[in-house]
C-alpha cells in the first residue's frame, strides 16, 4: 500500500471511530433518556388520574383542573384503574390479560412496574386513598418521542456521518497530498540525476530542520560525496596515469638504450642512475597513494587516542625543520585556553602529524621559504589551526581540484610536488570529523584552516 493510501487510511479510521463513538453516545444517552423521561410522565398521569376518581370533590376539582391545563394528552393514551382486594378475593371481575404477567407481578410485590411493546409504554403502581384504600393504576400510551423524535434523530446521525465520511475522506485526501508532495518532488529531481549531472541538488524548503528538509539535506551532502568521489576517480585516473607512466617510461627507455649494444662501464653505471633515480620517484609515488587508500573516510580502522593539539603543532615544527631546514614556521599561541583540557582531542596522532605536516611544507615550499605563521584558536565546541603563508597562492580556477589526487595547481611547475599532500590531508582531517578550509589569492599566498573537535569528556584532573 502507498503511504499516501496509508495516511488517508489511518486517518478515516481514527476520525470515523472517534464520530461513531461520539455519535453513538449521544444516541444511547438521549434514548435512554426518553426511556426514563417518558415512564415519569406516565407516572405523573396515574397519580393525577387516580386521585381524580378516588379522593374528595374539592380535590379532585383542583388536580382535575391542573391536568387539563398543565399535561397534555398523550397519544393512545389510556389509564385503567383496579381496585387492589377485588383483584385477590375476585380477579375473574377483572381483565388482565391485556398486560403481561411479569409486570403484574411487579406492581403487586414491588409496588410498580413498567414495560413497553415497542411502540406503547406502559406504567403501573399501588396507589393508596386518604381513606386507607389501595388501588392498582395502569397508564399507558405511545411514546411518540421514540416512534417518532428518534427515529429522526436516527436519520440525521447517519446522514451526518456521511457527510463527516467524505468531509474527512477529503481533508485526509489533501493533507496527505501536502505532506507526500515534497517527498514526490524529492523522487522526481533524484530520477532526474545520474552520473553525468551529479551537480544538481534538491532544493530545500524554508523550514530546513523538518523531516523532509533533513532528507533533502543528507541526499545533498551525499550528493556531495559521490560528486567528490567521481571527480577524484576521473582525475585521479587521468593523473595517475601521467604521473606514474612518466618513470617507467624513462626507466624502460634508459633499459632499451643502455642494451642496443655494448656500452662502457661508465655508461651502464650513469644509465642504472637513472633508472635508480626514476624509480625512487616511481616509489615515493606509489607509496603516497598506499598513504591516500589507507587515509579512506573509514575512521574505524584507525585507533584513536586523546592528546594535546598544541604538543602535537610543536612536534610538527620540528619534523618540517628537520625535512626542510631552510623552513622558517612561526607559531602563535596567543589565544591559548586558561582551562587545558579544551586543547585535548581524541584522534590519531601519526596520522593528524602527517596531515599538520604536509599543509605547513606546502606553505614553506610554495613561498620560497618565507615565514609561514601558524596560529592556534580554542573554543568550547571546536579548535581551529591557521597556517598562513606568503607564497604564490593558487588560481581561482584550479581551487576547486585541489583535494584531486595528482592534481598540481597551473602556476606550480618550477616546484616538485606529486599532488598527494592536500588530498592525503583532507582525508585525515575527515577521518577526525574535521574540517579543511582554503582560501588563496594568486602571488598573495594562501590561509589553510583546520577545525577539529575538542574531546567531548572532560580530563579527570587532581
Amino acid at each position: 500500500m502507498k503511504i499516501q493510501n496509508k495516511i488517508i487510511a489511518v486517518l478515516l479510521v481514527v476520525f470515523v471511530s472517534y464520530t461513531l463513538l461520539f455519535s453513538g453516545f449521544i444516541y444511547y444517552s438521549i434514548f435512554d433518556y426518553a426511556f426514563m423521561d417518558f415512564y415519569k410522565r406516565l407516572e405523573i398521569r396515574a397519580i393525577t388520574t387516580a386521585k381524580i376518581f378516588v379522593e374528595h370533590e374539592t380535590e379532585v376539582q383542583v388536580i382535575s383542573e391542573l391536568r387539563q391545563e398543565y399535561l397534555e394528552k398523550l397519544p393512545d393514551e389510556k389509564i385503567d384503574i383496579f381496585e387492589l382486594t377485588e383483584l385477590y378475593h375476585s380477579p375473574h371481575k377483572h381483565d388482565l390479560s391485556a398486560f403481561r404477567k411479569d409486570f403484574i407481578n411487579d406492581i403487586l410485590n414491588k409496588g410498580k412496574g413498567s414495560y413497553n411493546d415497542q411502540r406503547i409504554f406502559y406504567f403501573g403502581m399501588i396507589y393508596e386513598s386518604a381513606a386507607g384504600h389501595k388501588y392498582v393504576v395502569i397508564a399507558s400510551a405511545e411514546n411518540y418521542f421514540i416512534t417518532h423524535h428518534i427515529s429522526y434523530f436516527r436519520n440525521i446521525l447517519i446522514i451526518s456521518l456521511l457527510i463527516a465520511f467524505v468531509i474527512i475522506f477529503l481533508v485526509a485526501y489533501l493533507f496527505s497530498q501536502k505532506i507526500i508532495q515534497p517527498i514526490k518532488d524529492i523522487i522526481q529531481k533524484v530520477k532526474e540525476i545520474s552520473s553525468g549531472n551529479l551537480h544538481m541538488r534538491l532544493k530545500l524548503g524554508v523550514d530546513k530542520d523538518d523531516t523532509i528538509g533533513n532528507l533533502a539535506k543528507t541526499f545533498n551532502d551525499m550528493l556531495n560525496r559521490l560528486e567528490t568521489s567521481f571527480e577524484s576517480q576521473k582525475n585521479f585516473i587521468s593523473n595517475a596515469s601521467h604521473e606514474l607512466n612518466t618513470p617507467l617510461t624513462s626507466i624502460i627507455g634508459e633499459a632499451d638504450v643502455a642494451l642496443s649494444k655494448m656500452r662502457t662501464s661508465d655508461y651502464y653505471i650513469e644509465s642504472l642512475m637513472t633508472i635508480l633515480e626514476e624509480a625512487e620517484k616511481l616509489n615515493k609515488k606509489t607509496h603516497a597513494l598506499l598513504m591516500l587508500a589507507q587515509t579512506g573516510f573509514d575512521g574505524k580502522k584507525q585507533e584513536f587516542v586523546r592528546f594535546r593539539i598544541d604538543q602535537l603543532i610543536l612536534d610538527v615544527k620540528e619534523t618540517v625543520e628537520k625535512i626542510n631546514p631552510n623552513s622558517k614556521v612561526n607559531i602563535d599561541f596567543n589565544l591559548l585556553p586558561s582551562n587545558p583540557d579544551l586543547l585535548k582531542v581524541d584522534g590519531n596522532e601519526a596520522l593528524l602529524h602527517l596531515a599538520l605536516s604536509n599543509l605547513i611544507l606546502n606553505g614553506c615550499k610554495y613561498s620560497g621559504n618565507q615565514p609561514v605563521r601558524v596560529a592556534l584558536g580554542v573554543s568550547s565546541d571546536q579548535i581551529i589551526i591557521l597556517i598562513k603563508d606568503t607564497g604564490i597562492g593558487i588560481p581561482a580556477e584550479d581551487l576547486q581540484f585541489i583535494y584531486d589526487p595528482y592534481f598540481r595547481a597551473s602556476n606550480t611547475k618550477n616546484h616538485e610536488g606529486y599532488g598527494i599532500g592536500m588530498p592525503l590531508a583532507r582525508n585525515i582531517i575527515l577521518m577526525h570529523q574535521g574540517k579543511l578550509q582554503v582560501h588563496s589569492e594568486i602571488n598573495r599566498g594562501t590561509v589553510v584552516r583546520v577545525i577539529l573537535k575538542p574531546s567531548p569528556k572532560p580530563i579527570d584532573t587532581e
